[in-house]
Protein backbone atom coordinates (compact mmCIF):
# COMPACT_ATOMS: atom_id res chain seq x y z
CA UNK A 1 0.00 0.00 0.00
CA UNK A 2 1.49 3.29 -0.70
CA UNK A 3 2.85 5.70 2.10
CA UNK A 4 -0.28 8.70 1.90
CA UNK A 5 -3.07 5.44 1.52
CA UNK A 6 -1.31 4.09 5.10
CA UNK A 7 -1.43 7.75 6.71
CA UNK A 8 -5.00 7.77 5.78
CA UNK A 9 -6.17 4.77 6.95
CA UNK A 10 -4.06 5.43 10.24
CA UNK A 11 -6.24 8.79 10.51
CA UNK A 12 -9.66 7.58 9.39
CA UNK A 13 -9.08 4.74 11.80
CA UNK A 14 -7.93 7.10 14.79
CA UNK A 15 -11.12 9.18 14.28
CA UNK A 16 -13.32 6.39 13.86
CA UNK A 17 -12.15 5.55 17.06
CA UNK A 18 -12.35 8.74 18.75
CA UNK A 19 -15.82 9.45 17.14
CA UNK A 20 -16.55 6.06 18.17
CA UNK A 21 -15.80 6.53 21.84
CA UNK A 22 -17.26 9.69 21.51
CA UNK A 23 -20.75 8.73 20.60
CA UNK A 24 -20.80 6.31 22.82
CA UNK A 25 -20.09 8.88 25.80
CA UNK A 26 -22.97 11.08 24.39
CA UNK A 27 -25.42 8.32 24.15
CA UNK A 28 -24.79 6.39 27.32
CA UNK A 29 -24.56 10.19 28.80
CA UNK A 30 -27.87 10.86 27.50
CA UNK A 31 -29.56 8.00 28.10
CA UNK A 32 -28.38 8.26 31.92
CA UNK A 33 -30.08 11.70 31.98
CA UNK A 34 -33.19 10.21 30.70
CA UNK A 35 -33.43 7.28 32.26
CA UNK A 36 -32.76 9.05 35.65
CA UNK A 37 -36.01 11.71 34.26
CA UNK A 38 -37.76 8.86 33.73
CA UNK A 39 -37.51 7.37 36.94
CA UNK A 40 -37.89 10.68 38.82
CA UNK A 41 -41.14 11.69 36.59
CA UNK A 42 -42.82 8.09 37.53
CA UNK A 43 -42.69 8.98 40.95
CA UNK A 44 -44.60 12.16 40.37
CA UNK A 45 -46.74 11.90 37.79
CA UNK A 46 -49.14 8.62 36.49
CA UNK A 47 -48.68 6.58 33.59
CA UNK A 48 -51.49 8.28 31.56
CA UNK A 49 -49.76 11.50 31.75
CA UNK A 50 -46.90 8.97 30.34
CA UNK A 51 -49.47 7.82 27.53
CA UNK A 52 -50.86 11.33 26.46
CA UNK A 53 -47.39 12.45 26.15
CA UNK A 54 -46.21 9.68 23.88
CA UNK A 55 -49.26 10.34 21.57
CA UNK A 56 -47.53 13.98 21.55
CA UNK A 57 -44.59 12.42 20.60
CA UNK A 58 -46.08 10.42 17.86
CA UNK A 59 -47.00 13.42 16.32
CA UNK A 60 -43.84 15.42 16.53
CA UNK A 61 -41.89 12.53 15.37
CA UNK A 62 -43.86 12.03 12.48
CA UNK A 63 -44.28 15.73 11.48
CA UNK A 64 -39.95 16.13 11.69
CA UNK A 65 -39.60 12.48 9.71
CA UNK A 66 -42.59 13.04 7.04
CA UNK A 67 -40.76 16.24 5.76
CA UNK A 68 -37.26 14.95 6.44
CA UNK A 69 -35.26 16.18 2.98
CA UNK A 70 -32.14 14.41 4.00
CA UNK A 71 -30.09 17.78 5.26
CA UNK A 72 -27.82 15.30 7.18
CA UNK A 73 -26.98 12.86 5.11
CA UNK A 74 -26.55 15.22 2.27
CA UNK A 75 -23.85 17.55 4.02
CA UNK A 76 -22.10 14.30 5.29
CA UNK A 77 -22.02 12.44 1.90
CA UNK A 78 -21.88 15.52 -0.35
CA UNK A 79 -18.43 16.67 -2.41
CA UNK A 80 -19.85 20.39 -1.43
CA UNK A 81 -20.30 19.37 2.50
CA UNK A 82 -17.54 21.79 3.12
CA UNK A 83 -18.81 24.74 0.82
CA UNK A 84 -20.29 28.10 3.13
CA UNK A 85 -22.72 28.60 0.10
CA UNK A 86 -23.73 24.89 0.33
CA UNK A 87 -24.45 24.84 4.12
CA UNK A 88 -26.58 28.37 4.27
CA UNK A 89 -28.36 27.13 1.85
CA UNK A 90 -29.23 23.71 3.95
CA UNK A 91 -29.68 26.13 6.93
CA UNK A 92 -31.99 28.26 5.16
CA UNK A 93 -34.09 24.79 3.64
CA UNK A 94 -34.11 23.94 7.60
CA UNK A 95 -35.71 27.24 9.23
CA UNK A 96 -37.87 27.12 6.86
CA UNK A 97 -38.88 23.46 7.39
CA UNK A 98 -39.45 24.50 11.26
CA UNK A 99 -41.85 27.27 10.53
CA UNK A 100 -43.75 24.74 8.03
CA UNK A 101 -43.87 22.28 10.92
CA UNK A 102 -45.10 24.04 14.12
CA UNK A 103 -47.71 25.78 11.87
CA UNK A 104 -48.81 22.03 11.05
CA UNK A 105 -49.02 21.78 14.44
CA UNK A 106 -51.69 24.00 14.60
CA UNK A 107 -53.41 22.16 11.82
CA UNK A 108 -53.40 18.78 12.99
CA UNK A 109 -54.02 19.65 16.70
CA UNK A 110 -57.75 19.55 16.70
CA UNK A 111 -57.74 16.37 14.23
CA UNK A 112 -56.06 14.43 16.76
CA UNK A 113 -57.95 15.43 19.62
CA UNK A 114 -60.83 14.25 17.86
CA UNK A 115 -59.53 10.75 16.81
CA UNK A 116 -58.09 10.02 20.15
CA UNK A 117 -61.30 11.52 22.08
CA UNK A 118 -58.68 13.89 24.23
CA UNK A 119 -58.93 17.78 24.01
CA UNK A 120 -55.59 18.08 25.96
CA UNK A 121 -54.44 17.50 22.36
CA UNK A 122 -55.56 20.44 20.63
CA UNK A 123 -53.51 22.70 23.17
CA UNK A 124 -50.64 20.57 23.84
CA UNK A 125 -49.48 19.88 20.27
CA UNK A 126 -49.50 23.80 19.41
CA UNK A 127 -47.07 24.10 22.40
CA UNK A 128 -45.00 20.89 21.80
CA UNK A 129 -44.36 22.10 18.70
CA UNK A 130 -42.24 25.38 19.34
CA UNK A 131 -39.70 22.84 19.61
CA UNK A 132 -39.87 22.08 15.83
CA UNK A 133 -39.29 25.52 14.98
CA UNK A 134 -36.45 26.03 17.82
CA UNK A 135 -34.82 22.61 16.42
CA UNK A 136 -34.89 24.38 12.58
CA UNK A 137 -32.04 27.08 13.88
CA UNK A 138 -29.93 24.60 14.67
CA UNK A 139 -26.59 25.21 12.78
CA UNK A 140 -24.64 23.04 10.20
CA UNK A 141 -21.67 22.58 12.44
CA UNK A 142 -23.40 20.11 14.03
CA UNK A 143 -23.40 17.87 10.51
CA UNK A 144 -20.09 19.35 9.93
CA UNK A 145 -18.58 18.12 13.05
CA UNK A 146 -20.53 14.47 12.34
CA UNK A 147 -18.86 15.00 8.44
CA UNK A 148 -15.48 15.10 9.52
CA UNK A 149 -15.76 12.73 12.40
CA UNK A 150 -15.10 15.17 14.74
CA UNK A 151 -17.50 15.09 17.58
CA UNK A 152 -16.62 15.55 20.73
CA UNK A 153 -17.35 19.57 21.67
CA UNK A 154 -20.68 18.25 20.37
CA UNK A 155 -20.81 15.26 22.47
CA UNK A 156 -20.21 17.76 25.40
CA UNK A 157 -22.48 20.23 24.38
CA UNK A 158 -25.86 17.73 23.67
CA UNK A 159 -24.82 16.23 27.38
CA UNK A 160 -24.90 19.58 29.16
CA UNK A 161 -27.96 20.51 27.36
CA UNK A 162 -29.72 17.35 28.32
CA UNK A 163 -28.93 17.53 31.90
CA UNK A 164 -30.38 21.22 32.11
CA UNK A 165 -33.68 20.26 30.81
CA UNK A 166 -33.52 17.48 33.11
CA UNK A 167 -33.69 19.52 35.78
CA UNK A 168 -36.12 21.77 34.18
CA UNK A 169 -38.06 19.07 34.03
CA UNK A 170 -38.23 17.71 37.43
CA UNK A 171 -38.87 21.63 39.04
CA UNK A 172 -41.68 21.39 36.21
CA UNK A 173 -43.82 18.66 37.48
CA UNK A 174 -42.96 19.36 40.80
CA UNK A 175 -44.81 22.66 40.45
CA UNK A 176 -47.37 21.73 37.79
CA UNK A 177 -48.10 18.05 38.81
CA UNK A 178 -49.38 17.83 35.49
CA UNK A 179 -48.84 16.10 31.72
CA UNK A 180 -48.17 19.99 31.31
CA UNK A 181 -44.33 19.52 32.86
CA UNK A 182 -43.30 17.31 29.44
CA UNK A 183 -44.59 19.62 27.13
CA UNK A 184 -42.89 22.77 28.39
CA UNK A 185 -40.16 20.41 29.25
CA UNK A 186 -39.78 19.68 25.58
CA UNK A 187 -39.42 22.95 24.26
CA UNK A 188 -36.90 23.78 27.06
CA UNK A 189 -35.17 21.16 25.90
CA UNK A 190 -34.66 22.15 22.36
CA UNK A 191 -33.98 25.87 23.31
CA UNK A 192 -30.80 24.73 25.58
CA UNK A 193 -29.91 22.18 22.90
CA UNK A 194 -29.67 25.31 20.02
CA UNK A 195 -28.37 27.95 22.43
CA UNK A 196 -25.19 25.88 23.43
CA UNK A 197 -24.48 25.30 19.78
CA UNK A 198 -24.74 28.23 18.41
CA UNK A 199 -22.60 29.37 21.84
CA UNK A 200 -20.28 27.40 21.87
CA UNK A 201 -19.55 24.91 18.86
CA UNK A 202 -16.60 26.40 16.71
CA UNK A 203 -17.00 26.36 12.71
CA UNK A 204 -19.53 28.14 9.93
CA UNK A 205 -21.51 31.25 11.37
CA UNK A 206 -24.69 30.45 8.92
CA UNK A 207 -26.51 33.11 8.07
CA UNK A 208 -29.90 33.00 5.42
CA UNK A 209 -28.49 32.25 1.57
CA UNK A 210 -29.99 31.25 -1.13
CA UNK A 211 -28.60 28.84 -4.14
CA UNK A 212 -30.56 27.13 -6.49
CA UNK A 213 -28.12 24.54 -7.64
CA UNK A 214 -27.91 23.63 -3.49
CA UNK A 215 -31.16 23.62 -3.32
CA UNK A 216 -31.77 21.24 -6.36
CA UNK A 217 -28.73 19.28 -4.98
CA UNK A 218 -30.35 18.65 -1.84
CA UNK A 219 -34.10 18.03 -2.79
CA UNK A 220 -32.68 15.67 -5.56
CA UNK A 221 -31.23 13.57 -3.26
CA UNK A 222 -33.20 14.20 -0.60
CA UNK A 223 -36.71 13.26 -1.90
CA UNK A 224 -35.86 9.07 -1.35
CA UNK A 225 -34.81 10.25 2.05
CA UNK A 226 -37.98 11.92 2.26
CA UNK A 227 -39.94 8.93 1.45
CA UNK A 228 -37.47 6.42 3.35
CA UNK A 229 -38.84 8.71 6.44
CA UNK A 230 -42.27 8.23 5.82
CA UNK A 231 -41.51 4.79 6.12
CA UNK A 232 -39.42 5.40 9.15
CA UNK A 233 -42.21 7.13 10.68
CA UNK A 234 -44.72 3.94 10.25
CA UNK A 235 -41.97 1.56 11.37
CA UNK A 236 -41.07 3.76 14.30
CA UNK A 237 -44.25 5.28 15.76
CA UNK A 238 -47.25 2.96 14.23
CA UNK A 239 -47.59 0.45 16.59
CA UNK A 240 -48.10 3.72 19.58
CA UNK A 241 -50.48 5.62 17.33
CA UNK A 242 -52.28 2.29 16.65
CA UNK A 243 -52.22 1.48 20.13
CA UNK A 244 -53.37 4.98 21.09
CA UNK A 245 -56.72 4.41 19.68
CA UNK A 246 -57.46 1.19 21.27
CA UNK A 247 -55.73 0.74 24.84
CA UNK A 248 -56.40 3.25 27.40
CA UNK A 249 -53.74 6.00 28.53
CA UNK A 250 -52.43 4.19 31.66
CA UNK A 251 -51.45 0.77 29.42
CA UNK A 252 -49.88 3.18 26.55
CA UNK A 253 -47.80 4.88 29.57
CA UNK A 254 -46.73 1.75 30.61
CA UNK A 255 -46.04 0.15 27.02
CA UNK A 256 -44.09 3.23 26.04
CA UNK A 257 -41.70 3.06 29.47
CA UNK A 258 -41.25 -0.83 28.51
CA UNK A 259 -40.58 0.40 24.22
CA UNK A 260 -38.14 3.16 25.66
CA UNK A 261 -36.07 0.63 27.77
CA UNK A 262 -36.09 -1.64 25.24
CA UNK A 263 -34.93 0.45 22.59
CA UNK A 264 -31.86 1.49 24.11
CA UNK A 265 -29.36 -0.70 22.22
CA UNK A 266 -30.80 -0.22 18.89
CA UNK A 267 -30.97 3.85 19.56
CA UNK A 268 -27.64 3.72 20.77
CA UNK A 269 -26.49 1.97 17.53
CA UNK A 270 -27.99 4.31 15.32
CA UNK A 271 -26.60 7.61 16.97
CA UNK A 272 -22.91 5.98 16.37
CA UNK A 273 -23.85 4.49 13.18
CA UNK A 274 -25.19 7.46 12.04
CA UNK A 275 -22.20 9.64 13.12
CA UNK A 276 -19.22 7.27 11.39
CA UNK A 277 -20.50 4.70 9.05
CA UNK A 278 -21.45 7.11 6.26
CA UNK A 279 -17.95 8.59 6.39
CA UNK A 280 -16.77 5.14 6.77
CA UNK A 281 -18.14 3.93 3.69
CA UNK A 282 -16.82 6.94 1.85
CA UNK A 283 -13.44 6.69 2.63
CA UNK A 284 -13.35 2.81 2.34
CA UNK A 285 -15.08 1.93 -0.43
CA UNK A 286 -15.90 -1.81 -0.01
CA UNK A 287 -16.40 -1.73 -3.68
CA UNK A 288 -12.71 -0.29 -4.46
CA UNK A 289 -10.61 -3.43 -2.42
CA UNK A 290 -10.77 -6.29 -0.60
CA UNK A 291 -8.67 -4.50 2.00
CA UNK A 292 -11.25 -2.05 2.85
CA UNK A 293 -14.42 -4.78 2.70
CA UNK A 294 -12.34 -6.40 5.43
CA UNK A 295 -11.97 -3.18 7.33
CA UNK A 296 -15.69 -2.95 7.15
CA UNK A 297 -16.60 -6.24 7.78
CA UNK A 298 -14.48 -6.14 11.43
CA UNK A 299 -16.36 -3.15 12.22
CA UNK A 300 -19.57 -4.13 11.27
CA UNK A 301 -18.79 -7.59 13.38
CA UNK A 302 -17.77 -5.30 16.41
CA UNK A 303 -20.68 -2.97 16.17
CA UNK A 304 -23.32 -5.64 15.87
CA UNK A 305 -21.73 -7.81 18.73
CA UNK A 306 -22.00 -4.79 21.12
CA UNK A 307 -25.77 -4.26 20.01
CA UNK A 308 -27.12 -7.83 20.16
CA UNK A 309 -25.36 -8.25 23.49
CA UNK A 310 -26.65 -5.35 25.31
CA UNK A 311 -30.26 -6.45 23.75
CA UNK A 312 -30.01 -10.13 24.86
CA UNK A 313 -29.10 -8.82 28.09
CA UNK A 314 -32.18 -6.83 28.54
CA UNK A 315 -33.90 -9.71 27.24
CA UNK A 316 -33.51 -11.73 30.14
CA UNK A 317 -32.93 -8.93 32.79
CA UNK A 318 -36.01 -6.92 31.79
CA UNK A 319 -38.54 -8.02 34.44
CA UNK A 320 -35.52 -7.60 37.36
CA UNK A 321 -34.84 -4.13 36.14
CA UNK A 322 -38.47 -2.85 36.18
CA UNK A 323 -39.47 -4.44 39.35
CA UNK A 324 -36.36 -2.88 41.07
CA UNK A 325 -36.96 0.61 39.50
CA UNK A 326 -40.33 1.20 39.08
CA UNK A 327 -43.60 1.16 41.82
CA UNK A 328 -45.41 -1.56 41.04
CA UNK A 329 -48.27 0.50 38.77
CA UNK A 330 -45.30 -0.29 35.81
CA UNK A 331 -45.24 -3.74 37.10
CA UNK A 332 -46.46 -4.49 33.56
CA UNK A 333 -43.20 -2.73 31.41
CA UNK A 334 -41.50 -5.47 32.17
CA UNK A 335 -42.58 -7.91 30.21
CA UNK A 336 -43.14 -5.14 27.35
CA UNK A 337 -39.21 -5.12 27.86
CA UNK A 338 -39.03 -8.10 27.16
CA UNK A 339 -41.14 -9.06 24.41
CA UNK A 340 -39.43 -6.01 22.35
CA UNK A 341 -36.21 -6.62 23.44
CA UNK A 342 -36.36 -10.40 21.61
CA UNK A 343 -38.65 -8.98 18.87
CA UNK A 344 -35.95 -6.31 17.73
CA UNK A 345 -32.67 -8.85 17.22
CA UNK A 346 -33.49 -9.95 13.26
CA UNK A 347 -33.63 -5.63 12.78
CA UNK A 348 -30.37 -5.57 15.17
CA UNK A 349 -28.62 -8.25 12.96
CA UNK A 350 -28.74 -6.21 9.66
CA UNK A 351 -28.86 -2.66 10.33
CA UNK A 352 -25.48 -1.71 9.65
CA UNK A 353 -25.72 -2.73 5.93
CA UNK A 354 -28.41 0.57 5.29
CA UNK A 355 -24.98 3.01 5.49
CA UNK A 356 -23.42 1.53 2.97
CA UNK A 357 -26.61 2.61 0.62
CA UNK A 358 -26.61 5.89 2.35
CA UNK A 359 -22.40 6.81 1.71
CA UNK A 360 -22.92 5.50 -2.10
CA UNK A 361 -25.89 8.59 -2.58
CA UNK A 362 -28.44 5.53 -3.61
CA UNK A 363 -31.20 7.02 -1.01
CA UNK A 364 -33.68 5.36 -4.05
CA UNK A 365 -32.75 1.97 -2.52
CA UNK A 366 -32.76 3.08 0.45
CA UNK A 367 -36.28 3.77 -0.01
CA UNK A 368 -37.47 0.66 -1.44
CA UNK A 369 -36.18 -1.24 1.67
CA UNK A 370 -38.08 1.22 4.13
CA UNK A 371 -41.32 0.30 2.08
CA UNK A 372 -41.01 -3.16 2.05
CA UNK A 373 -40.00 -3.24 5.82
CA UNK A 374 -43.00 -1.05 6.34
CA UNK A 375 -45.81 -2.97 4.29
CA UNK A 376 -44.44 -6.16 6.20
CA UNK A 377 -44.73 -4.56 9.69
CA UNK A 378 -47.76 -2.69 9.12
CA UNK A 379 -49.57 -5.40 8.02
CA UNK A 380 -48.09 -7.93 10.33
CA UNK A 381 -49.09 -6.25 13.66
CA UNK A 382 -52.30 -5.22 12.60
CA UNK A 383 -53.39 -8.73 11.66
CA UNK A 384 -51.32 -9.72 15.03
CA UNK A 385 -52.86 -7.17 17.37
CA UNK A 386 -56.70 -7.45 16.39
CA UNK A 387 -56.20 -11.22 16.37
CA UNK A 388 -53.82 -11.62 19.73
CA UNK A 389 -53.73 -8.52 21.06
CA UNK A 390 -50.50 -6.99 22.35
CA UNK A 391 -48.29 -10.41 22.09
CA UNK A 392 -50.12 -11.48 18.53
CA UNK A 393 -48.58 -7.57 17.28
CA UNK A 394 -45.42 -7.70 19.00
CA UNK A 395 -45.42 -11.03 17.38
CA UNK A 396 -46.05 -9.95 13.57
CA UNK A 397 -43.40 -7.55 14.22
CA UNK A 398 -40.72 -10.22 15.21
CA UNK A 399 -41.84 -12.13 12.18
CA UNK A 400 -42.00 -9.17 9.42
CA UNK A 401 -38.39 -8.09 10.78
CA UNK A 402 -37.22 -11.67 9.15
CA UNK A 403 -38.96 -11.29 6.27
CA UNK A 404 -37.35 -7.61 5.70
CA UNK A 405 -33.94 -9.24 5.73
CA UNK A 406 -34.45 -10.50 2.51
CA UNK A 407 -34.71 -7.17 1.37
CA UNK A 408 -31.65 -5.86 3.16
CA UNK A 409 -29.18 -8.58 1.80
CA UNK A 410 -30.41 -7.54 -1.23
CA UNK A 411 -29.18 -3.91 -0.89
CA UNK A 412 -26.27 -5.07 0.50
CA UNK A 413 -25.27 -7.29 -2.28
CA UNK A 414 -25.72 -4.15 -4.25
CA UNK A 415 -23.14 -2.13 -2.72
CA UNK A 416 -20.50 -4.94 -2.28
CA UNK A 417 -21.42 -4.92 1.69
CA UNK A 418 -23.39 -8.51 2.34
CA UNK A 419 -21.48 -11.03 5.01
CA UNK A 420 -23.43 -14.11 5.07
CA UNK A 421 -21.13 -15.20 8.18
CA UNK A 422 -21.93 -12.21 9.95
CA UNK A 423 -26.05 -12.99 9.84
CA UNK A 424 -25.74 -16.49 10.33
CA UNK A 425 -23.71 -16.50 13.52
CA UNK A 426 -25.79 -13.51 15.13
CA UNK A 427 -28.92 -14.44 13.89
CA UNK A 428 -28.71 -17.92 15.29
CA UNK A 429 -27.29 -16.92 18.32
CA UNK A 430 -29.98 -14.01 19.42
CA UNK A 431 -32.39 -16.14 18.38
CA UNK A 432 -31.57 -18.85 20.54
CA UNK A 433 -31.18 -16.86 23.51
CA UNK A 434 -34.23 -14.65 23.13
CA UNK A 435 -36.37 -18.12 23.02
CA UNK A 436 -34.92 -19.36 26.20
CA UNK A 437 -35.08 -16.23 27.70
CA UNK A 438 -38.85 -15.70 26.98
CA UNK A 439 -39.35 -19.54 27.74
CA UNK A 440 -37.92 -18.88 31.34
CA UNK A 441 -40.15 -15.53 32.08
CA UNK A 442 -43.22 -16.85 30.30
CA UNK A 443 -45.50 -16.28 33.25
CA UNK A 444 -44.91 -12.59 33.39
CA UNK A 445 -45.25 -12.58 29.81
CA UNK A 446 -48.50 -13.99 29.49
CA UNK A 447 -49.47 -10.39 31.52
CA UNK A 448 -49.17 -8.31 28.29
CA UNK A 449 -52.64 -10.62 27.15
CA UNK A 450 -54.90 -8.00 28.87
CA UNK A 451 -53.46 -5.14 26.96
CA UNK A 452 -55.89 -5.37 24.02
Amino acid sequence: MPFKEIIKSQTLSARFLRSSAWSVIGYGGGQVIRFASNLVLTRILFPEDFGLMALVTVFLVGLMMISDVGLSPSIQQSSRGDDPVFLDTAWTIQILRGLLLWGACFVIAPLGAKFYDSEHLSLMLPVAGISLLVAGFTPTRVETANRHLKIGVVTTLDITAQFLAFVANVALALILQSVWALVIGTVIGAGLRLFFMVAFLPGHKNRIRWESSTATEIVTFGRWIFLSTVCGFLLVQSDKAILGKYIDLSQLGIYNIGFFLASVPQAMAASLMSRILIPIHREWNPLFSHENYTRLRKTRFVLTFVTLSLQCVLAWSGIWVVDILYSDQYSAAGGVLVAIACMNTPYLTGMTYDYAALAAGDSKGMFFLQLMKTILQLTLFSIGFFSFGLVGALAGVWLSQLLSHIFVVRLARKHGVWDWGHDLVFGLVATCLCAMAIYVQRDELLLLLDFK
